[in-house]
């Protein structure tokens, strides 16, 4: 069988590099595909930057407590995301994390569905959505290739978030590795998500949101899901969590599956199946995550 033709695209944007590889179109149409949904990314960014002093999160940060500020779509789909995930983690993942490095205590806030709003209860709300941001721009990115009928793809953001449509044709999924280039420890992946979080990533500045202080269990965490989303939040919380926790917290939901790495072996936690395990050399691409 032929090796399948893969189409690879690369854009920078939010501090980073995002690719989108496609395969089973023509080289032309998967190109304005994939520039389709880099302005998705350029458009996203835009919103939800907390760099950008004209950003809808920017806006949210001027907030008095008492005040409400409608926002777009996206940036409401996003921060209802993040406060989902902020209860599933027990608190471990929470876009206000930042802002306990400049305020005694979390602040409050709360959105207001029937207007597409978001209301400051207290405090300044300084989001930082790092940590969920990315996964959620790679998650619309899957909706724009597929309403472009672009199915088989891979997408990639800043090396430790990874977003898999359906697999190339003839192979089981998109070789995918947990850790370095050339990993041993390698999955298909197919309409999934595989994100890492780390001290090589994001430095020795993990902070336990439920406490504001320092608190990496581990060095590295990995985190597989249905969206890019939650493996991105679900990866961060794992650096907080204790592996009760995260066992406790995997063990609710059938689409959720943790990798912690200790003295070289590899352990995972949860009632996901694993994906089928590359044991040979394929011919798919690879994509590491750091």
């Amino acid at each position: 069988m032929s090796r399948p033709v893969i189409h690879v695209f690369n854009h920078h944007a939010m501090a980073t590099h995002f690719q989108v590889r496609i395969t089973g179109e023509e080289k032309s149409y998967a190109e304005q595909s994939a520039q389709a949904a880099f302005a998705l990314v350029d458009d996203l960014e835009s919103r939800l930057s907390r760099f950008r002093a004209n950003s809808e999160i920017s806006q949210i940060a001027q907030l008095a407590p008492g005040q409400k500020l409608r926002v777009s779509e996206p940036v409401f789909a996003c921060l209802d995301l993040a406060r989902r995930m902020e209860f599933a983690t027990r608190g471990a993942f929470s876009i206000t994390a930042a802002a306990l490095k400049t305020q005694p205590t979390k602040p409050l806030w709360a959105l207001v569905e029937n207007d597409f709003s978001i209301r400051c209860d207290s405090g300044r709300l300084e989001f930082d959505l790092g940590a969920i941001g990315k996964g959620f721009t790679l998650d619309r990115m899957a909706e724009i290739l597929r309403e472009w009928s672009c199915p088989a793809f891979l997408l990639v953001a800043g090396g430790s978030s990874i977003l898999a449509g359906d697999a190339p044709a003839g192979t089981a999924g998109w070789d995918c590795g947990l850790g370095e280039d050339h990993s041993p420890h390698r999955y298909f992946l197919k309409n999934s998500s595989l994100s890492g979080s780390g001290l090589a990533v994001k430095g020795e500045h993990i902070f336990d949101p439920r406490t504001g202080l320092s608190a990496a269990r581990r060095n590295r965490a990995w985190a597989l899901a249905a969206t890019a989303a939650e493996s991105d939040a679900l990866s961060t919380a794992c650096m907080i969590l204790d592996e009760t926790e995260i066992s406790e917290i995997t063990n609710r939901r059938d689409d959720w599956l943790v990798f912690l790495k200790e003295n070289e072996a590899w352990r995972h936690l949860g009632k996901r199946p694993l994906p089928p395990s590359v044991q040979q050399p394929q011919n798919t691409p690879t994509s590491p995550l750091p």
